[in-house]
């Protein structure tokens, strides 16, 4: 472990902090550490293969909802120059982030073809690059990508791993107040530049050798997601002994060593980081010849938690086919628009599979998403529209907005009052009181919530 910058770092060619700084792709992550660096003084040129992106992105338009984006790209568009063209990163550039999705492969591995790409777009007589890989890649992707590097004569490009720890919803936030900035590199030199970039943020510094590094996002979002599906199953049982989950996560939450975050059950994790990396955490392992027994159950509760609504719903209303389903909230967690491995598209599916006819509500969502769920679902404007009429409703994400539905009168639009609290949201008492047959994730359904309860999934 490097704890600090060595004290004979050398000078490198374009050394200078003030020299600008590349972004590889403009999804997610990229757009976010673009801004960041705009926000820190840089001049950033951002990479995208796509050129309608780059297009709306150069007009400020931001291609996804995330809180605080738009005005930012907006206040700081002037340090931030959108192209297709590699050369006008690459060689401008000593240092170019590369932040294209890895997505999964079928056999469960992460599809690195996006970071060939970006490899290949290094020109062959490049003077000298730190290539910074903030996409969440398999254990030793450094070690080959070097190897790859040499093998082209490209020896003045170096590696360093800088994972992302960003949480959809509030990512700039946390790229502002990071809790821990990780640098792995060869090359205590390249690790202490790449650190430097950041240090006036603050967080706690871990420089390390890159296989760590690329671990550790791995390692964080596995054990995460395992925390999730426990405190799940904890509430299967509670819902079975007559225990009320909330209390139980509250008092296992005051123990220092477990902490209150990521103890709120529902009905499963989603999105674009926690189902792709401990997938791939678990291949990683079974391409070593190790059986990781533990994912495997994680990857198994989460999804079979997915599928317990349609057991509640059926307990209690018979034959779901024919019944009028309000599932409110499709992305996977409320303050984006991303619906990537989102509860409500598999939860939608079972549905439509049992007969049943759906109307769904989502503050931010695009209105592409309705080509994701079954053909006749209907998509309603508001939280009352979507609800009159329903025999019964799911609150799938945990959106603001349906605080609403414990307000007067709202319980008597549906035909058959039946409310599913699919993330504990609401109070349990409060909508008994709002006149609904309201039944949580391991509630006890005349239990007020604990006042201690804090932190979520």
């Amino acid at each position: 472990m490097i704890n600090e910058a060595p004290q004979n770092h050398r000078p490198r060619a374009n050394d200078s902090l003030n020299a600008p700084i590349g972004v590889v792709g403009t999804g997610y992550v990229g757009l976010v550490t673009a801004l960041a660096l705009a926000e820190l003084g840089h001049t950033v040129h951002c990479l995208d293969i796509d050129a309608a992106k780059v297009g709306r992105l150069r007009n400020g338009i931001p291609p996804f909802v995330e809180n605080g984006l738009e005005g930012m790209l907006a206040r700081l568009l002037g340090r931030l120059h959108f192209t297709t063209e590699p050369t006008e990163v690459f060689g401008p550039c000593p240092v170019a982030f590369v932040t294209v999705d890895t997505p999964p492969l079928p056999s469960g591995d992460a599809d690195l073809s996006r970071v060939e790409a970006v490899l290949d777009s290094i020109p062959n007589d490049i003077a000298e690059l730190i290539l910074v890989m903030k996409s969440t890649v398999p254990v030793n992707t450094g070690a080959r990508i070097g190897r790859q590097l040499r093998s082209r004569g490209l020896n003045d490009v170096r590696y360093v791993s800088n994972p992302e720890f960003l949480r959809e919803g509030s990512a700039l936030e946390d790229v502002f107040h990071p809790d821990r900035v990780v640098v792995g590199a060869d090359d205590p030199a390249d690790a202490a530049r790449i650190a430097a970039l950041w240090a006036t943020l603050g967080g706690e510094l871990l420089m390390c050798e890159l296989a760590s590094a690329e671990m550790i996002k791995l390692a964080s979002n596995a054990f995460l997601a395992t925390k999730i599906s426990f405190v799940n199953e904890i509430a299967n049982v509670c819902d079975i002994v007559g225990a009320d989950v909330a209390t139980v996560a509250a008092g296992m939450g005051l123990d220092r060593r477990i902490g209150p975050a990521f103890l709120s059950a529902g009905i499963g994790y989603g999105g674009s980081c926690f189902p792709k990396d401990v997938s791939a955490l678990k291949q990683l392992a079974g391409n070593a010849g190790y059986h990781f027994q533990l994912l495997t159950g994680v990857i198994e509760v989460n999804e079979l938690q997915k599928r317990r609504v349609v057991t509640m719903l059926s307990s209690r209303l018979g034959s779901l086919n024919d019944c009028r389903i309000a599932l409110l909230g499709l992305s996977f967690k409320p303050g984006t628009d991303d619906v990537r491995e989102a509860s409500s598209l598999v939860l939608a599916q079972r549905l439509a599979a049992e007969g049943a006819r759906l109307v769904v509500h989502d503050p931010a969502a695009s209105q592409n998403v309705i080509e994701q769920l079954p053909r006749g679902t209907r998509r309603a404007s508001s939280v009352r529209n979507t609800i009159t009429g329903v025999d019964a409703a799911v609150i799938v994400t945990e959106w603001p907005e349906y605080a609403d539905l414990v307000g007067p009168g709202m319980s008597s639009l549906m035909r058959n009052p039946l409310l599913i609290d699919g993330r504990n949201m609401l109070d349990p008492a409060d909508a008994a009181d709002a006149g609904y047959e309201w039944v949580g994730i391991g509630r006890v359904a005349a239990a007020r919530t604990p006042a201690k309860m804090s932190g979520a999934a």
